[in-house]
């Protein structure tokens, strides 16, 4: 039963993460007006097309750089979803967290095979201090699952292989 909640997470996560850029990018035509104020300075819509990670690091245009984080994106996907399945099996919390990071490192890693760079919308501003940096629903999901997993570790309740006693 856990398992489906993570793919149920990681399902919902990259459809939300693609359907929320294929309105604002393409239906609301952000790509061609490039900036939308939707509840200014709070949310903001600007176009962005990311060819590295956050914050534009390892940014670059190569084929080499995307093929690259296209690889270490899966590799993490892999990683994360075996080490969940294994020292987490019934635990609900952190298969829903590993679903939310699965779903959206997935759906930036379908942004670089379709594109060739992830797209960025979100500009969030706020108390006087001006956010240069977009993002998209799928960093919000990779880093809400992140988080979840690092919190939740070891807190979940459930007996892993780790425990010998057990």
């Amino acid at each position: 039963m856990t398992q489906r909640l993570l793919i149920g997470a990681a399902l919902l996560a990259f459809a939300a993460d693609q359907i929320s850029k294929y309105a604002v990018v393409h239906a609301m035509e952000l790509s061609r007006r490039l900036a939308i104020d939707v509840l200014p300075p709070l949310l903001n819509f600007r176009y962005g097309e990311n060819t590295g990670i956050n914050f534009g690091l390892f940014e670059g245009e190569s084929d080499l750089v995307r093929w690259g984080l296209i690889v270490f994106s899966v590799a993490v996907v892999a990683a994360v979803l075996l080490w969940v399945r294994r020292t987490h099996p019934g635990s609900r919390i952190m298969q829903l967290c590993a679903g939310l990071l699965i779903g959206g490192a997935l759906g930036n890693v379908f942004d670089r095979l379709a594109y060739g760079y992830v797209l960025d919308f979100l500009n969030m501003s706020c108390c006087g201090i001006t956010n240069p940096f977009v993002f998209n629903l799928a960093d919000v999901f990779i880093f809400v699952g992140a988080v979840g997993l690092v919190l939740f570790e070891g807190k979940s309740g459930d007996k892993t292989s780790r425990d010998p006693e057990g």
